[in-house]
């Protein structure tokens, strides 16, 4: 029972706070609101695409011909994303130029970098999306709930001074809905500057990877290019 009460007096104190306060509580639930659908569908895409990292470095390393593994890809009809979006990128750029008549070996495989290059930057901003807005929610809350805070007290002291015979319980509504602000906009930068360090680092740690197969790709078509 005492539960229930607390919640109906914060309801109550929300909905008779001045509007100004009401409106700053809206923002900062709807961005609390906005962020945790980014944190769940980066969370989803950044696990997907580690798991999808693990599985096409196994097949790379695990001998099979590039020629086949390129081929395998074409079967499926899902959009190719991560490392493999870089492995087809080089290797269809690598095998279009080999192909012309008299083609450089430098050029091919300037080419072919280009092309990866290309791509490990597309493979960034899908790994980084969303992560600008977490960072301006998680930088941004604080202050705007203690906009609302400082407001609500604003507002208590006006009451003061306009009652005849002031009380707590002429004060008290001003500066719980205050308070009320605060907690907010802690509620909305808290959620948000963790999962933006989480994120960071894991998109990071990917790129990084992404990175070090495409100079041991490269390594390996600059072999190629040179056999024959």
């Amino acid at each position: 029972m005492p539960e229930t009460k607390q919640s109906l007096s914060i309801l109550h104190l929300i909905l008779e706070a001045s509007f100004l306060v009401q409106m700053v509580m809206l923002i900062l639930f709807l961005a609390s609101v906005i962020s945790w659908v980014m944190i769940f569908q980066r969370e989803i895409y950044q696990r997907k695409a580690s798991a999808a990292f693990s599985f096409f470095e196994k097949q790379f390393w695990s001998g099979i011909d590039l020629n086949q593994l390129y081929r395998q890809g074409n079967g499926r009809n899902e959009v190719v994303e991560g490392i493999e979006n870089i492995f087809r990128a080089g290797f269809k750029e690598f095998t279009r130029l080999r192909q012309q008549a008299g083609a450089d070996s430098d050029a091919v495989m300037e080419g072919s970098m280009r092309a990866m290059r290309v791509a490990l930057a597309r493979e960034e901003e899908k790994l980084e999306e969303n992560l600008p807005f977490l960072a301006s929610v998680a930088s941004v809350s604080p202050y705007v709930g203690l906009f609302g805070t400082v407001w609500g007290i604003m507002v208590s002291f006006l009451n003061i001074a306009n009652a005849g015979q002031p009380s707590l319980a002429t004060v008290a509504p001003g500066i719980a809905e205050a308070l009320i602000a605060t907690a907010m906009g802690l509620f909305a930068a808290i959620p948000a500057v963790l999962a933006y360090n989480k994120f960071s680092a894991r998109a990071e740690n990917l790129l990084s990877n992404y990175r070090t197969f495409a100079e041991e790709f490269s390594a390996i078509l600059h072999r190629q290019v040179h056999s024959k």
